[in-house]
Order: C-alpha cells, then sequence, then structure tokens
C-alpha cells in the first residue's frame, strides 16, 4: 500500500499562483481558469508520491537538496517533504531568473 501525504499550500505559494492566474485572465479568463485546474490537479496528485519530481537544480548546485519541483510548463512549483506532508512552497514562471527569485525570498526566509 502506498503512502499518503497531506498537500499543504503556503501563502507565498497561494499568493504566487492568484497573480499568475489574475495576470492570464486580464486576456483570458477561460485559459485561465484552464490553468489553475491544471496546476491544482497536478499538486493534488503530489498525495501519492512527491519523490517521483526532480530537485531544485538551481539549489541541488548549491547542496540543498530538500526542495523538489513539480513542472507544469511555463511554471515550476516548488514543495519539500516533512513527514507525511507535501509543503507547496512557490509557483514560479521557469521564464524568469529563478536563482534571483529564490535568492530575494531565502533572504525573507521564504521560499
Amino acid at each position: 500500500m502506498k503512502k499518503e501525504y497531506t498537500v499543504t499550500w503556503a501563502s507565498t505559494a497561494e499568493s504566487d499562483l492568484s497573480k499568475i492566474i489574475e495576470y492570464i485572465a486580464q486576456s483570458n479568463p477561460d485559459n485561465a481558469l484552464n490553468i489553475l485546474q491544471k496546476i491544482k490537479k497536478d499538486v493534488a496528485n503530489l498525495y501519492y508520491l512527491p519523490e517521483k519530481c526532480r530537485i531544485v537544480p538551481e539549489l541541488y548546485d548549491q547542496g540543498i537538496t530538500q526542495y523538489r519541483e513539480l513542472l507544469v510548463t511555463p511554471w515550476r512549483i516548488m514543495y519539500r517533504i516533512s513527514d507525511s506532508t507535501v509543503y507547496v512552497l512557490s509557483v514560479l514562471d521557469s521564464r524568469q531568473n529563478i536563482e534571483d527569485i529564490l535568492l530575494k525570498r531565502f533572504t525573507k526566509n521564504i521560499l
């Protein structure tokens, strides 16, 4: 029997997702709804095998291995696993400089 995890969204991740959806909805509300549903569905699927996703490469290069990411192109959903909980920490656009965003968030103690 597979272990099941609880998926919990951090306020930063919720804010990231909200901003993305609001931006898309300005020009295409139907597409915004589709993207929201796709991201929520894919993240919800982490409750079975969260280890299946890769470790965030930019962090791995720095020796930081506790953060993983789910790719829903062009977005990168970053999370960490603790006991039986998956904490969704960020939803970032992969077309942006991820290292700069992560550095700013780490200096504020928020991923």
